[in-house]
């Protein structure tokens, strides 16, 4: 079976925590499939840039979640989502995916 990238699996878990949260309404599923994605990238960055990188890429992806909330305020909630997916996805691209 082929393995998805940590690029894409964050990026998937950006918006589609935010997709779920929205179309439910309820934060809390959207919370479950950010957290779910982010815990099975931060595994696949270990795995093919070890802890260092890992660790760091796990902030970010956090950061970028985070983020996301006030630059929706300024360019609206969807672009805003695509926006720090894009950003999460093209660093762990760099920093771990390639590597692999």
């Amino acid at each position: 079976m082929a393995r998805v990238p940590g690029s894409v699996v964050a990026a998937g878990g950006l918006v589609g925590g935010y997709a779920v949260a929205r179309f439910t309404r309820k934060r809390q599923l959207g919370g479950v499939a950010l957290a779910a994605a982010g815990t099975v990238a931060a595994r696949q960055w270990k795995q093919a840039a070890g802890t260092g990188t890992a660790v760091a890429l796990t902030g970010l992806y956090t950061a970028a979640f985070a983020g996301s909330h006030p630059l929706a305020k300024k360019v609206g909630a969807w672009p805003a989502v695509f926006a720090v997916a894009g950003a999460v996805a093209v660093t762990s691209w760099v920093a771990a995916d390639r590597k692999a």
